[in-house]
This record gives C-alpha cells, sequence and structure tokens, in this order.
C-alpha cells in the first residue's frame, strides 16, 4: 500500500486559528489566562454556532504578531510532515486588528510567518460573509495591495447564510482585478444556486466546501467545464451537521462527474485531521483507489495559486508516487 504521507500535496483550506495545534493553544491561553474551549465530542452534531463558539474562543490565545507568526509557521510545519509541498492559509485580519494595530499589521505578521515557513505558503485574506460590502471592499482592497508579496486570493468565510452573495461583488472585483484567486465559502448550508450564484456574481475560481452542488448535475458539469474546484474538508461536515458521516460525503460521484476536487483540512484544531488524515479517509472510508487520491491531489495543484516550478514540482511527485511499486 503506498504511504499517503509520501504523496506530495497541496493544501487550499487552512484558516489561521483552526490551524493552531493544541499544545500552542494550551501554551498560549496559559500565558494569556484565557480559557481553553472544549473539544467538540465526536459523533455529535454541534451545529454552527457551537463550532463558532469554539473557534473564537480558541482565537482570544492569539494576542501578538509573534504568536500569529509562531501559529503559521507551526502550521506549515505539520503540513510538511503530512506531505505537502505549497499551504494557502486563510486569514479575516479584522478579530486580530484592535490588538495588532490594524488590519494591515495582521497581514504582515500572517507573511512573516509564511517567510519563515518550511514549505511555500501563500495567504488568503478573508472577509465575513457577516460583514458589510463596505468593509469586505476594504479588505479586498488591502489583500489587492499585497498582490504578488505573498497574498494570493480573495475569500468570504464565516457561515454563509450571515449575507447575500449580490452584496460583495464589488470586493471580489476588487481582488480579481488584482489578479488575486477568488474563493469564498458557499454551498455548505446553502443550497447549489448559492455556489452558482459565487461563480456568476463574484468571478469565483475556486468553491470552500461547495458540496450542496452535488444536487445540481447541471451545475457540476459548468464547474467541471470550467475548472473550479471545490475545496472539499472531510471532517468538517459531520459535526456541523452537512451529512451523517463521512461516508455519506459525495466526493467519489462528483470526481467520476469531472468535478476538480482539493482536500483541505480546514480547522484541524477542532476537527482533529491533518492533511494524511484526510487522504487516509478518502481511501479507507470513502474507498477511493490511489488512483484517485492522485487524482485529487492533482486537482489540489492544479486548482492552487502556486508558483509555476512549485505546480511543475509537485506534479511530477504525485506522478512518481503513483508509479511507486505497492509495498
Amino acid at each position: 500500500m503506498r504511504d499517503v504521507r509520501a504523496l506530495p500535496k497541496a493544501n487550499l483550506h487552512l484558516h489561521l486559528t483552526g490551524a493552531m495545534r493544541p499544545a500552542t493553544l494550551a501554551d498560549l491561553a496559559d500565558r494569556y489566562g484565557v480559557a481553553v474551549p472544549a473539544p467538540l465530542s465526536p459523533g455529535v452534531v454541534h451545529g454552527w454556532a457551537a463550532f463558532q463558539a469554539r473557534y473564537d474562543a480558541a482565537r482570544q490565545a492569539i494576542r501578538d504578531a509573534a504568536d500569529i507568526e509562531r501559529v503559521v509557521v507551526e502550521a506549515a510545519a505539520d503540513d510538511a510532515a503530512d506531505g505537502c509541498g505549497w499551504l494557502e492559509i486563510q486569514v479575516d485580519p479584522t478579530a486580530y486588528a484592535p490588538r495588532l494595530g490594524g488590519p494591515a499589521r495582521v497581514v504582515e505578521a500572517v507573511l512573516a510567518g509564511a517567510y519563515r515557513a518550511p514549505i511555500p505558503v501563500g495567504v488568503i485574506v478573508a472577509a465575513s460573509w457577516g460583514a458589510s460590502p463596505e468593509h469586505a471592499r476594504r479588505l479586498a482592497g488591502l489583500a489587492a495591495s499585497y498582490a504578488g508579496r505573498g497574498v494570493v486570493g480573495f475569500g468570504l468565510s464565516n457561515d454563509e447564510r450571515l449575507g447575500r452573495v449580490g452584496d460583495f461583488a464589488g470586493a471580489c472585483e476588487v481582488a480579481a482585478e488584482a489578479g488575486l484567486l477568488v474563493a469564498p465559502h458557499a454551498g455548505f448550508y446553502e443550497p447549489a444556486a448559492h455556489v452558482r450564484d459565487c461563480v456568476d456574481l463574484l468571478r469565483a475560481r475556486r468553491i470552500g466546501h461547495g458540496l450542496t452542488a452535488a444536487a445540481d448535475p447541471r451545475l457540476v458539469g459548468t464547474l467541471a467545464a470550467a475548472g473550479i474546484a471545490l475545496e472539499v474538508c472531510l471532517t468538517s461536515y459531520p459535526p456541523l451537521g452537512v451529512v451523517a458521516d463521512v461516508a455519506g460525503v459525495p466526493l467519489r460521484r462528483l470526481l467520476a462527474a469531472g468535478m476538480p476536487l482539493a482536500l483541505g483540512t480546514d480547522d484541524p484544531l477542532l476537527f482533529g485531521t491533518g492533511l494524511a488524515g484526510q487522504y487516509t479517509l478518502a481511501r479507507e472510508v470513502l474507498g477511493c483507489p490511489d488512483a484517485e487520491l492522485a487524482a485529487l491531489d492533482r486537482h489540489s495543484v492544479l486548482a492552487s495559486a502556486a508558483p509555476p516550478d512549485v505546480k511543475a514540482r509537485l506534479a511530477a511527485g504525485i506522478h512518481e508516487w503513483l508509479g511507486c511499486r505497492i509495498t
């Protein structure tokens, strides 16, 4: 059996706070005198509010630029140990900005961590679906000002039910005009039409999650033809009630329909599974043979904002992995 850790990977879906090691959270929480949030209970449907409360509590342990740099460097090291050769880490600077002196200081701290990371790291600046269109536009402008300097994309995160897609067209236009990849979260709780609107109205080139698109074969065909990848994070869905269990994720059905899919980790601090673990679940729970694991990885690399030389190196490594002898 081929070792999934040896498969050269790209991780396109990872949030800053959710990337924190549990030991780092405990260390920072002790330093600053804040409570460590209770873990999500295995096998329990918690819902979004419980998840968000834990995420917000964990974020209270990140207080300065050095903390942010530490989280980024450690997250990249953890992914590197899982075979990752390109990481995109997402941050909404809003919550950290008051402590660091503004959103730009937050982005600079993330970029400083990316510079020190053991693997190449691109940064996606995100606004919340619950933010005002004006606030999102300001963050898109901030992201655009760092285009070519480590920021590779602009996203919309948090609960997609909090905002209307069309309200964020202006922000996404600012990002796209700067050459940034637009990658909103969509189709998590909202139906397939939400994914379609993000493509049509926001010029999205990737979709965070997007599983509800599977209910609309025409949309699946559109996404496949346009090469718009879904960032699938297998362990995120059962605790939040999207599917009953990992076996219910329609990953293989979407793959068979020609959909580009990128496996990501989302928030391993809360969901407990790193990048190699996502591929292991795809193999052991969903029944993906190694050829499909390699296909998922190729999709991740092709859909990434990695430089051409990084993409070429990872693609060659995937080919070598698939051609290696099984032990």
